[in-house]
């Protein structure tokens, strides 16, 4: 199987890097403050496929993924909805979880939340300060990029060349340029101090809380360990977010790299801008379960190649509504425990989902062999069909 890998730009060789056959992922998760939308599912439909395959094909997967629940946009939408922090964070968590089980997205073996990783965290930051790495500056602590000559590779990998670039698209995603407290505007914060009304725990630099960048770092060492095989999360992640990471992950391990894979997916756009909570542009999995199957949205999501962007139009799940009427055929012609195995179907599958994750490539496969079994009713492949929409995460 060959996947991109981001951070080198290319199409790599997918093996793992510890011999005992177990793939270790983890996929950067949610912030819960709202709702689940499409952009939301696409991303975890996505390594829900693979993470399938990764076991169809004889792996045995540890998936983590987890969810930021304390963050500046939990303890702002809180404030504006006249509500503790923590009973919003789990109302919405437990909305997404609903979404997801109802797109038939499995859970991870850890889903991780921020709040449950701050002794670690503090462990982490300490030592990172211990090294050189960060310093201390009126109750905050900041990573120091000009201590790290290899600080932005993944931004340089993105095409922000220059410092210019990566300070304009960090300060775009939230890293504060006026805060005085940092010696360098590219400086992240490890912990921020408490804010009044805030919430805070103990640490040695006095309350606070993590930020945003460590809590991943964190979860992914006490989870998975100091290296894991594939790193994922949407396109938008990969700068500053995940940059941040291989930095703080490396330099507290003295291991590299942090993650063999860097796997990121594409954006879904709505009416030619990015589809997000800020711009409230969203279409949400919830509405759109009330007018179509399951297996018709996680069709259309598997529509499209994770890696590229795309623009949601209704016309899509039609088609996809299409295809699953085509397949539900078919298991009504084999019924449910017909034997037998179409070996070309499989091999075509196989190199599909081989060459990149192309699940489009894979879903035209299928559905070609359903209209050919629905004319022409074949058990063997009609079964190979249903065995394959499995590996797919389809309930048909």
């Amino acid at each position: 199987m060959k996947l991109f890998n981001t951070l080198t730009q290319s199409l790599e060789t997918f093996t793992p890097l510890s011999d005992d056959n177990t793939v270790r992922v983890y996929v950067c998760g949610v912030t819960p403050y709202d709702t689940t939308h499409l952009g939301h599912a696409f991303t975890y439909v996505s390594f829900d496929a693979l993470m399938r395959y990764l076991e169809y094909t004889g792996y045995t997967v540890r998936y983590v993924q987890n969810v930021t629940d304390i963050d500046d946009d939990v303890l702002r939408k809180a404030r504006e909805l006249g509500m503790a922090w923590d009973e919003l964070g789990r109302r919405e968590t437990e909305r997404f979880l609903r979404d997801m089980d109802a797109l038939n997205v499995r859970r991870p073996a850890v889903y991780a939340r921020a709040t449950d990783e701050i002794p670690h965290i503090i462990e982490v930051v300490q030592t990172l300060v211990a090294r050189g790495y960060a310093y201390v500056s009126e109750g905050c602590v900041y990573y120091s990029i000009k201590k790290d000559p290899d600080f932005g590779a993944m931004a340089r990998a993105i095409g922000l060349e220059d410092y210019a670039s990566m300070l304009t698209i960090a300060n775009e995603r939230g890293n504060f340029p006026d805060d005085t407290r940092k010696k360098d505007p590219l400086d992240f914060v490890l912990w921020q101090a408490q804010a009044p009304g805030e919430p805070a725990w103990q640490s040695p630099w006095g309350p606070g809380r993590p930020g945003w960048h460590i809590e991943c770092s964190s979860m992914v060492m006490r989870h998975l360990g100091p290296q894991i095989d594939i790193h994922g999360g949407g396109a938008d992640l990969a700068f500053p977010h995940h940059t941040c990471e291989i930095a703080q992950s490396e330099h507290y391990t003295g291991k590299a790299p942090f993650s063999r894979f860097w796997v990121h997916t594409g954006m879904v756009y709505q009416d030619g801008e990015k589809m997000s909570k800020s711009l409230g542009n969203l279409t949400l999995v919830s509405n759109l379960l009330k007018d179509y199957s399951a297996d018709a949205i996680r069709l259309t999501l598997l529509s499209h190649h994770y890696r590229h962007p795309w623009e949601c139009f209704a016309e899509d799940l039609s088609v996809a509504t299409q295809t699953v009427e085509q397949l539900q055929h078919v298991r009504r012609l084999v019924g449910r425990s017909a034997s037998g195995e179409d070996s070309m179907l499989r091999h075509q599958f196989t190199a599909a989902m081989d060459d990149d994750l192309d699940t489009p490539q894979a879903v035209v496969l299928l559905k070609e062999a359903a209209a050919k079994v629905i004319a022409e009713p074949n058990l063997e492949t009609g079964a190979e069909i249903l065995r394959l929409t499995n590996v797919l995460g389809l309930c048909v």
